[in-house]
């Protein structure tokens, strides 16, 4: 994911549940549906942080010998200023980006057969 082209806000938006909800009929399967994306991508923020950050531990790091490390700190900062999970989530159900589906309301379920 590209972190720098996302174009959801940073602060607290207020949404209107009702017409975000439209589109699948019932308020609560929206919000598992914009849940469960953030859970997504808080997990790929996560990992992706991990990663780069990975190469900066020093296993051999006595209490003594804590530094600064410039380049460390402006990912850490990097990464803080990101909008949270749920406010991307929530961002990309109302572009359309999140692809969902569910089973018990398709017609061609199993138990019909």
């Amino acid at each position: 994911m590209d972190y720098k082209k996302i174009n959801a806000p940073v602060n607290t938006v207020t949404r209107d549940m009702i017409k975000l909800s439209e589109e699948t009929g019932n308020v609560y399967e929206t919000v598992r549906i914009i849940g469960k994306r953030a859970n997504e991508i808080a997990k790929e923020i996560k990992s992706d942080l991990d990663n780069k950050l990975k190469g900066f531990s020093d296993y051999t790091d006595q209490m003594d010998e804590v530094h600064e490390n410039r380049e460390q700190i402006e990912i850490s900062r990097f990464y803080e200023r990101l909008p949270k999970p749920s406010l991307i989530a929530a961002q990309e159900y109302v572009d359309g980006e999140i692809y969902y589906r569910n089973p018990a309301k398709e017609k061609d379920n199993i138990d019909e057969i």
